[in-house]
């Protein structure tokens, strides 16, 4: 269930996203069913079937690993153990929303969109960019600790600026699946494909952002944050955490920048995992709304941190 104040917030988002190719409009998790690390309940709106925190006991069942998925899409305990966001192979993939609510850290986390459909308007000229350098020059220059949840597709068209990311010790790298489609069937109009081929799908994923190096995780969001327990389970051999989120800034298809600030300063809290959007041209208005963010966290005490960091409570 989506809460009853959100749903024209929600609706608006839902249209601009009709009328540009790719860019979700995230749901969120009702505030008064917070899901953290240490968690045992999920309340995710499209999740059909809680999925236990990181940290929460056995009690899910073992989903059944599928004899046909290729041996390289499934991690071995020892590639991975280390990883921020690994978890045991062979059981329904944790969800979380948000860290420990102690301390005074805040995760800022970037979407990296990219559909068939955006690659089309790239080519065709009808826009210019879907990176917005402007966002991590911004990060850069404030040493601003971040984490991307990158599409294959958007790493492969922009190759030098994931390389740019992947150079940076303060960003993390995660997944955001390898062409943004949709893995339930009632998930904003994004294009979608069965949920049988999303293991391979973000195990694909995992290949193309490997050689970048940098600080990578088993951190994996969902596209418009649409799951249910059949696309949890999918994901049980791959061993990662699906990450949603507790504060939507409303990015997408933005026409000011003044309430994306509120948005997110108005309901961030210490453990807060905040989604924002680096694709320049479906949300455009991110990188004038940053600089007032970081500002408006600071006022309130807040600092931003890796997402590992976040959600592990350090």
């Amino acid at each position: 269930m989506i809460r009853a104040g959100l749903r024209p917030f929600i609706g608006v988002l839902v249209v601009a996203a009709l009328g540009g190719a790719g860019c979700e409009a995230s749901r969120v998790p009702p505030t008064d069913q917070p899901v953290f690390v240490g968690s045992s309940a999920s309340s995710s709106p499209s999740t059909q079937s809680a999925a236990p925190a990181v940290g929460a006991s056995s009690a899910v069942p073992s989903a059944r690993v599928d004899p046909a998925v290729p041996p390289a899409a499934v991690p071995s305990p020892s590639a991975v153990a280390s990883v921020p966001g690994a978890t045991p192979t062979g059981t329904r993939a944790p969800i979380v929303n948000h860290g420990p609510r102690t301390g005074n850290k805040v995760a800022l986390t970037f979407d990296a969109d990219m559909t068939d459909a955006m690659l089309a308007s790239l080519r065709a000229g009808r826009v210019k960019s879907y990176a917005n350098l402007r966002i991590l020059d911004l990060l850069e220059r404030e040493q601003v600790p971040a984490t991307f949840f990158l599409t294959g597709k958007w790493v492969q068209r922009y190759p030098d600026v994931t390389r740019r990311i992947a150079g940076n010790p303060r960003f993390e790298l995660a997944n955001h699946t390898y062409g943004h489609a949709a893995f339930t069937r009632d998930c904003y109009d994004l294009p979608s494909q069965p949920v049988g081929e999303l293991r391979g799908d973000v195990a694909k994923t995992f290949e193309v952002i490997r050689p970048y190096g940098g600080r990578q995780t088993r951190y994996f969001r969902f596209p418009g944050l649409c799951h249910d327990a059949a696309a949890l389970d999918a994901l049980a051999p791959l061993g990662v955490t699906v990450v949603d989120g507790d504060v939507v800034s409303g990015d997408p298809f933005a026409k000011a920048w003044k309430p994306l600030v509120r948005a997110v300063v108005d309901h961030a809290r210490p453990g807060s995992v905040v989604i924002m959007h680096v694709t320049e041209a479906n949300a455009a208005m991110t990188d004038e709304a940053l600089p007032h963010i970081l500002a408006g966290l600071r006022e309130r005490g807040l600092t931003p941190a890796p997402l590992s960091e976040v959600l592990a409570g350090d």
